[in-house]
């Protein structure tokens, strides 16, 4: 019996590693060839690894087209807004999460203002300007005095404005974290409950694609609040964007 346990284990780390052999890029063309022959699971499936391994709107952008054509409002519009996370400037997943809003009559979330100015670059972009502006207003105050030359008229306006760069940038950051908090429902009616037990009174039931927020988690629940109530869900129902 022992040779049988060996041969058992050789396969299990040649399964292991054929599975790590297989690189994102691979990964993406199964889900197009899954796609394209209607193996719709598969397909979302294939995707979702890819974008684990490697993360590109392009990917999740066709893994929310697959979720939605298999009837996944919830997990599609996760999906899109997970490429737009990644790349705000992604036509294709703005206009695929305006048709599915309408057609799921969902809204999109409600962000407070320093929230939607993080929108306006990809998140490591706002950590690098911040970065950029701070050592540039430093270098403009500090290196003339270091080298022991005289500072031009242009050193002060422009340090100011590196500076004021840096402090909105701050600001940015701040909304960066504060909108990974923000989470999709993917479940068709999911039950919104009172207390995180799966016995709990259901305060009211949720449309897949219905934004909210989570506040806190206790086990398999999260608490949420949405833009009219809150209470507990589980969590295999919510989907974070910051994920």
């Amino acid at each position: 019996m022992r040779w049988h346990r060996q041969i058992l284990l050789v396969a299990v780390l040649f399964g292991a590693v054929i599975c790590r052999a297989g690189t994102a890029n691979d990964y993406f063309k199964v889900g197009l060839e899954m796609s394209g022959a209607g193996q719709l699971p598969e397909a979302a499936m294939a995707f979702e690894k890819s974008a684990q391994m490697q993360p590109a709107s392009g990917t999740l952008v066709n893994l929310g087209i697959a979720e939605w054509r298999r009837g996944r409002a919830g997990a599609a519009i996760l999906a899109w807004e997970k490429a737009r996370w990644i790349d705000p400037f992604d036509s294709r997943a703005g206009a695929d999460l305006k048709f599915a809003r309408t057609a799921a009559q969902v809204d999109e979330p409600e962000l407070k203002w320093f929230e939607t100015a993080s929108t306006w670059l990809p998140p490591n972009a706002w950590a690098w300007l911040a970065g950029a502006s701070l050592w540039l207003a430093v270098g403009l105050l500090v290196l003339p005095g270091i080298f022991r030359r005289r500072k031009a008229g242009w050193h002060s306006p422009l340090a100011a404005l590196a500076f004021g760069i840096f402090l909105f940038t701050l600001t940015a950051n701040v909304g960066v974290v504060s909108r990974t908090q923000i989470g999709f429902v993917l479940k068709k009616n999911a039950p919104l409950l009172l207390t995180p037990t799966r016995t709990g009174e259901v305060i009211s039931t949720l449309t897949a694609g219905e934004p909210a927020r989570q506040l806190r988690s206790r086990g398999n629940f999260l608490f949420i609040r949405t833009q009219t109530e809150s209470g507990w869900i589980g969590r295999d129902a919510f989907g974070l964007v910051g994920d």
